[in-house]
């Protein structure tokens, strides 16, 4: 049996490698890092847990372009191929199923404004050579009957998948223990510095741990890590996201058949079915620091858009309202790999696309901690595009108790 440390003691041997945050991608790291023959280990008081525990697990690389992003489009486009062996191999060594499912996504507008932007969206994603096909109205509710007759038009992308967050982070947990990864239940308040190299942690119980290399995977915290050269702070900041969650009665069913998205008076929402009756709706993009306050308005929001774009939704019960932080970077793209601290990794700031990102940053991390370079497709998001000008500390009075 692997050893599961519940505090942060410093016993045993240093890990070869230390991975600070237990979101989604700090396990997924964890997992390959342990494959790899790495000692590994994990500090998070909860680990699991994160802003995984609240996103949607859209697989969206084609719906989710933005202009500006398009440099990011690679990478994503190369996790899109990696889920389903990532997915199938999380499964076998984690014990259970991650939710993800092969059910595309469309992609719809309901006034003319709206269809006009996602008109636009559909000319970006031609000249970047993706599949995506544009359907009339009626072929949308062809698609998806439920969909409101006020439809307008909409983008059918058969290659944007999904995955159940909850239920990858418990596979991810497992996988993680089963692999040998030591979790330290604590959270890293300090970096050490010794001889111009990263060479540890000092835990939030004031309890130490060496180790040969760090990753910092801490989402929307890792601008808190102190201990760190100003030069070398990550600029990730915390991205508030509402979501909602309601129940899909058997008389439903199906109720939708896909991932619906849509452009409602020029903000976004979307509608993603789970196999197991789930429904979640989200979700809200606000900038309020560390707050994670479920609000009426956002509530009101989501709900109001939702119904315009499914109507029948309202006779849903509703199950569970949630918010969670985004880790946002300058560019909305992630830190990969080495920073100019020697013996410091970063696995954050990947904003709206973390589970999508999960596999290649797991498996990029991975190469490099064991000896080899950041894969051509993940150099553009090396941390030092941002050593210039240093990161900006996140303020600690913000996090919430």
């Amino acid at each position: 049996m692997p050893v599961t440390q519940h505090g942060s003691g410093g016993a045993g041997p240093a890990p070869d490698v230390l991975v600070i945050g237990g979101g989604i991608i700090g396990l997924a790291t964890a997992w390959r890092a342990a494959r790899r023959g790495l000692r590994t280990a994990l500090a998070d008081p909860r680990p699991g847990g994160g802003a995984a525990d609240v996103a949607a697990g859209m697989l969206a690389a084609v719906s989710e372009l933005h202009y500006g992003e398009e440099p990011l489009l690679d990478l994503s486009l190369a996790a899109a191929r990696s889920w389903p062996e990532f997915a199938r191999e999380l499964a076998e060594a984690g014990g259970q199923e991650t939710g993800y499912r092969e059910c595309g996504t469309l992609a719809v507008a309901l006034d003319a404004d709206d269809r006009a932007q996602l008109r636009e969206l559909h000319v970006l994603q031609q000249r970047c050579g993706l599949d995506a096909q544009w359907l009339t109205g009626r072929e949308c509710r062809k698609l998806e009957p439920m969909l409101a007759p006020g439809v307008r038009g909409g983008l059918r992308v058969d290659g944007d998948h999904q995955a159940d967050p909850r239920r990858v982070s418990a596979a991810l947990l497992t996988a993680c223990e089963r692999a040998g990864v030591v979790f330290h239940r604590a959270w890293a308040r300090r970096v050490r510095v010794s001889g111009g190299r990263a060479t540890g942690v000092v835990f939030d119980n004031g309890e130490e741990r060496s180790a040969g290399q760090l990753v910092l995977a801490g989402g929307s915290r890792s601008g808190l890590l102190d201990g760190l050269p100003p030069h070398v702070v990550p600029p990730v900041r915390p991205v508030k996201g509402q979501i909602l969650r309601l129940r899909v009665p058997e008389v439903y069913a199906p109720f939708l058949t896909r991932t619906v998205r849509a452009v409602v008076r020029g903000g976004q929402v979307y509608l993603v079915p789970r196999a197991d009756g789930e429904l979640v709706i989200g979700a809200t993009t606000e900038e309020r620091g560390f707050d994670t306050t479920v609000t009426a308005g956002g509530v009101y929001e989501l709900l109001r858009d939702a119904h315009e774009l499914v109507p029948g939704l309202t006779e849903l019960p509703l199950v569970e309202t949630r918010a969670g932080l985004r880790p946002g970077s300058p560019d909305n793209a992630p830190l990969l790999g080495p920073t100019a601290l020697p013996g410091l990794l970063l696995a954050t700031g990947h904003h709206r696309n973390g589970v999508l990102l999960a596999p290649v940053t797991a498996d990029a991390l991975a190469e490099v901690l064991a000896g080899g370079t950041l894969p051509e497709n993940a150099g553009p998001f090396s941390p030092l595009r941002f050593a210039a000008t240093g990161g900006t500390r996140n303020e600690r009075q913000e996090v919430p108790a």
